[in-house]
């Protein structure tokens, strides 16, 4: 009888920390298993609010040491995918009933050098009679702050991950449910039942170790295979919903808008003709799985922003929504807004081989975070030390030259026949790897079939055979978003594509 592993560990989800976890354990020559019940980046991590921060309201909860690490964190992301991460300009409006002017300035110092070394601009006061910026304000609002922080495309670096994690040899398995998970007779490791929730198909494999990156659904994971123990921490979700409206103002800064409940609410200018709103706090007791924004929320969302801007908005506008549910560890806070974003890792050795729980954590420190979990696997596993890579090593996509405009001229040269447009959604989705999409194409009739909209069969070929894509969401809402773009005859055009149908 074969007692070796299939595989030295086995990570199950496929969010941002699974994903990441995958990739730091592949990297340090593991081999790895990562599987996912439904499509990569399907839950919290593409309903995030797309951000790379360091969590500036976090100061006021006095968590210095997630806010450093986020910062330093942003530092390295900014290197890492240059393609899907760009630097945002932050205009926060002063108001002197909510936070007096030594709270934010003081704030804002300690935010500027917290993180050490740094590349963005430092923050700055802003006079709004002065400085355009302030024009869709309202006329009571004279005053205000710039500050840096990043944006993301979040998916997109969940996808990123895992294709570096399988670059890597790690082996990928999307739509595929662990159904399944009990420690081998000598202890030594566990046995995994998975099903494809496709087909039906069920299939097993072994492993020395398991990391639980299962998010909102961490704990339910445990007491579904009887692995809790009287240590395991309980779950904090918290809903957090989104609106998006047509573009409510000029310029490319995003605002941070306090509110009378002192939370804080963004406002981003999103895909060229809209604009994000978001995001809510609000606590979540159902089923992680659908979840949609109510009406409360929106309410909220369209009041923050009636509350700053001379532009009205109304529910009316609102073009399009999407809810996510963060996993927080539950430190008995009792404000939703007020629960560490911090993360928690569980070890677990009293069922025999190694399980690691992943409780909490946010986008920005994914990789911090995977880092801790794959030397906590090593430590416990006794192997042989091989220190984290992942900081220096960029994305799939991500060796850009330089500076993204120089990247677009030189990608405008080598593919002269491509539109502006199309180039530059090409350059900034997939970076480098535009260059694999376009592999033997050496003008449009060489893309083949145009289902409408700047959407041609190519880019449809490339995501269903180098990204794990199978459903229409997957490539219009998750690997892009020309979901928000699309005519309902493209979205036909594809729904009928024969070939795309047989992959679903």
């Amino acid at each position: 009888m074969n007692t070796t592993p299939d595989f030295d560990l086995c990570v199950i989800g496929a969010g941002i920390n699974g994903a990441g976890i995958a990739r730091d354990a592949a990297m340090r020559g593991l081999s790895v298993l990562l599987v996912e019940a439904q499509d990569i980046a399907g839950a919290t991590s593409s309903a995030s609010t797309k951000l790379i921060h360091g969590g500036l309201r976090y100061l006021e909860t006095c968590q210095f040491r997630l806010v450093r690490e986020s910062l330093r964190e942003r530092e390295i992301l900014m290197r890492l995918a240059p393609h899907i991460i760009k630097p945002l300009d932050f205009v926060m409006p002063h108001t002197p009933d909510l936070r007096p002017t030594w709270m934010i300035r003081t704030g804002l110092f300690i935010y500027d050098r917290l993180g050490g070394k740094r590349s963005l601009p430092v923050s700055r006061a802003v006079d709004f009679r002065k400085d355009a910026c302030g024009r869709p304000l309202k006329d009571i609002y004279k005053t205000g702050y710039h500050y840096s922080d990043c944006w993301v495309e979040d998916s997109r670096l969940v996808l990123l991950n895992v294709l570096s994690a399988a670059e890597h040899g790690a082996r990928v398995m999307t739509r595929t449910a662990c159904v399944g998970l009990e420690a081998s007779t000598d202890k030594s490791r566990w046995h995994i039942k998975l099903r494809n929730i496709s087909s039906g198909y069920e299939g097993s494999f072994t492993a020395r170790s398991v990391i639980n990156a299962t998010g909102p659904w961490v704990r339910k994971f445990l007491d579904g295979c009887h692995l809790s123990t009287a240590q395991t921490p309980q779950v904090r979700l918290v809903k957090g919903s989104h609106i998006i409206v047509p573009r409510l103002y000029e310029g490319a800064h995003t605002f941070l808008l306090q509110q009378p409940d002192r939370r804080v609410v963004f406002v981003i200018p999103y895909e060229d003709s809209y604009t994000l709103i978001g995001t809510t706090d609000v606590e979540f007791n159902g089923d992680p799985a659908g979840i949609v924004i109510d009406q409360k929320e929106t309410e909220y969302l369209v009041k923050a922003v009636n509350l700053y801007f001379k532009s009205q908005i109304s529910t009316k506008h609102v073009y399009w929504t999407y809810s996510g549910v963060r996993p927080l560890v539950d430190d008995g806070d009792s404000n939703a807004s007020n629960i560490t974003r911090d993360y928690r890792l569980v070890p677990d050795q009293s069922h025999g081989p190694l399980l690691i729980s992943v409780f909490g954590g946010k986008l920005t420190t994914y990789r911090k975070l995977s880092e801790h979990a794959v030397d906590q696997l090593f430590r416990l596993q006794k192997y042989k030390f091989r220190k984290c890579s992942t900081h220096a090593e960029p994305l799939p996509g991500g060796n850009i030259p330089r500076t993204m405009d120089r990247f677009l001229k030189q990608q405008g040269q080598q593919y002269p026949w491509l539109d502006e447009k199309l180039l530059s959604r090409y350059a900034r989705t997939y970076g480098t790897r535009m260059d694999i999409l376009l592999k033997g194409r050496g003008g449009m009739q060489d893309m083949g079939r145009l289902f409408g909209d700047g959407l041609y069969e190519a880019e449809i070929e490339y995501l269903t055979r180098h990204e794990w894509a199978r459903g229409l969401d997957d490539i219009l809402w998750r690997r892009t978003k020309l979901g928000l773009h699309v005519s309902d005859a493209t979205y036909d055009n594809l729904n009928a594509y024969e070939p795309f149908k047989a992959a679903s």
